[in-house]
């Protein structure tokens, strides 16, 4: 329980105030322990402020002191006033809160002593009142602890998988940054190569025509030079596994699908339908990828379902669909990253991606790829 610094000492006064009136109505009578008992009241409950305001042993030694104060009240002279339960309530409350637990129930064990060892009746009433009441406050107070250590370590735990879904999409950039630096560097290298080619090979080439050839070739020569140099250090990253070998379009997808039916054990089917045409290569590379990160997930949600790999070219987009007869999504089973890096891949030339419950069931990847490419990665 928190408090601001005014309320820290306005509420331990109140409780002050009304116990030392209480004392005065209830016992003028004690004649000299008169002045014992007001000392009792008094610290019974002005040294709430600390216990409010405070934190960690000083916390706990000001409750020990309250608490003392008021069974010293209770026990010699018979009197524990509302104001001083209302403290002790308070202290094991902020105690349990505080996560001091093992403290919080000492407190009330000396309540519970004097209930079945005292002879006087209003004495043992009261005991057993603040007893019940304090082991209320107690368990109220332990459980605001832990539902709020809950929520910390909820926070906690998703801020982590936030900041590893974030990570894995920075990676998986990456490495799309990387497959398309080799397909857009070899393009803009056949443009420089061809410039210069034409430059050198066409008879009656006015020198105007030469100086455009020639600038070309240059401008081309200069694209090449700034995209690796935002993009070559990519192959320079932590990642010590990046494959230089070419990178892998729809004429490797027989393979794969092969690969994938010997590691599953399952029947794994390739259909194409529709005129096959030579796609953009970066095209083909995400397509390429896409069906292979869906074949992964089918053997690792799906083991042993069939899967069912389409390919349909049409005049405008490449639709590819990878579906399994299996279970189908689960709630048990939320988007990872392999279906965010999918997005991104499709994302990056334009395209769409679906996925989500088959019809009839088990699980479907619908991507749609333009034929060329129409976004790059920024």
């Amino acid at each position: 329980m928190e408090r601001s610094g005014s309320g820290n000492l306005v509420v331990p006064g109140v409780l002050g105030v009304l116990s030392v009136s209480e004392v005065l109505l209830r016992r003028p009578d004690l004649g000299g322990g008169f002045a014992v008992l007001l000392l009792l009241t008094l610290a019974s409950t002005l040294p709430l402020a600390l216990v409010l305001g405070s934190a960690g042993p000083a916390r706990s030694g000001t409750a020990v002191a309250v608490s003392t104060a008021c069974v010293l009240s209770l026990v010699p002279f018979g009197i524990l006033t509302v104001g001083g339960v209302v403290a002790q309530l308070v202290c094991v409350y902020v105690l349990g809160r505080a996560g001091a637990t093992r403290l919080g129930g000492l407190l009330v064990l000396p309540y519970v002593v004097i209930a079945l060892g005292s002879h006087e009746e209003p004495t043992r009433i009261v005991a057993v009142l603040v007893a019940t009441l304090a082991s209320a406050a107690a368990a109220t107070g332990i459980a605001h602890h832990v539902r709020s250590t809950a929520l910390a370590h909820s926070a906690t735990e998703q801020a982590f998988a936030d900041t590893l879904l974030e990570h894995a999409a920075r990676g998986e950039r990456a490495r799309i940054a990387r497959e398309l630096h080799d397909v857009v560097a070899h393009h803009i290298s056949m443009i420089a190569v061809q410039a210069e080619t034409g430059r050198l090979t066409t008879r009656g080439l006015p020198p105007e025509g030469a100086d455009r050839f020639l600038a070309i070739g240059d401008t081309a020569r200069t694209a090449l030079t700034e995209m690796r140099r935002l993009l070559g250090v990519l192959r320079e990253d932590a990642d010590t596994g990046v494959q230089r070998r070419p990178q892998p379009g729809l004429g490797q997808l027989i393979d794969l699908v092969d690969e994938s039916r010997d590691a599953a054990g399952s029947r794994t089917r390739l259909i194409v339908s529709g005129p096959v045409t030579a796609l953009d290569p970066g095209i083909e590379v995400t397509a390429y990828r896409i069906v292979q990160e869906a074949l992964t997930n089918a053997r690792r949600h799906a083991p042993g379902a069939a899967v069912d790999v389409e390919l349909r070219y049409n005049e405008q987009d490449l639709a590819v669909r990878v579906r399994d007869n299996g279970p189908g999504p689960t709630a048990a089973a939320p988007s990872g990253h392999g279906l965010l890096g999918m997005r991104e891949r499709a994302a990056t030339v334009g395209g769409t991606l679906r996925t989500g419950a088959a019809p009839g069931g088990g699980f479907l990847v619908e991507a749609r790829l333009p034929v060329r490419a129409e976004a790059v990665l920024p």
